[in-house]
């Protein structure tokens, strides 16, 4: 928390350093609500976001308006475990066709927000085993959703 002076009042926020390129921002704290901002999350948390990460997903929208918009919202909501629903689904859509420019983003910063908030809430230096760890957990998640769909589909196929 810091405070800051502007047009001669005093105002607390946040400063915040970005990583990127190192540049700090100032949000004022009655901001914070309403552009995301929220403290990292516990060791507790980080462990269950970690678990998370290799359970199976629910079915993904076949239409790529409904499902894009989802995915958007989600990263928009601030919450980090709806983060990683995203990253498992676009994961598993990557391993079946090229992505679009937009969905390959929308991976890229899903991947980019959980490694980091791993990398902070762990307070580790080691981005890429964290990097690592991610990917293998993501790639059981879906290995579990690849046998879910194949009992889905012959289930389906059994039933005509």
């Amino acid at each position: 928390k810091k405070r800051c002076e502007s047009n001669g009042k005093t105002i607390d926020g946040f400063s915040l350093r970005i990583l990127g390129d190192n540049s700090t921002i100032f949000v004022p704290s009655a901001n914070a609500d309403s552009i995301g901002l929220r403290p990292l999350i516990s060791s507790k948390q980080c462990k269950a976001l970690i678990d998370q990460l290799e359970e199976d997903f629910e079915l993904i929208n076949v239409d790529w308006k409904t499902r894009s918009k989802e995915f958007i919202d989600k990263l928009r909501s601030g919450d980090i475990f709806q983060a990683a629903d995203v990253l498992k689904k676009l994961t598993f859509l990557s391993h079946g066709k090229r992505l679009s420019f937009r969905e390959q983003t929308l991976l890229e910063k899903a991947r980019f927000l959980i490694v980091s908030e791993i990398t902070n809430a762990q307070r580790t230096q080691g981005k890429n085993n964290i990097d690592s760890e991610v990917a293998s957990r993501v790639a059981t998640a879906c290995t579990k959703h690849s046998i879910v769909e194949q009992d889905f589909a012959a289930a389906a196929a059994t039933a005509r």
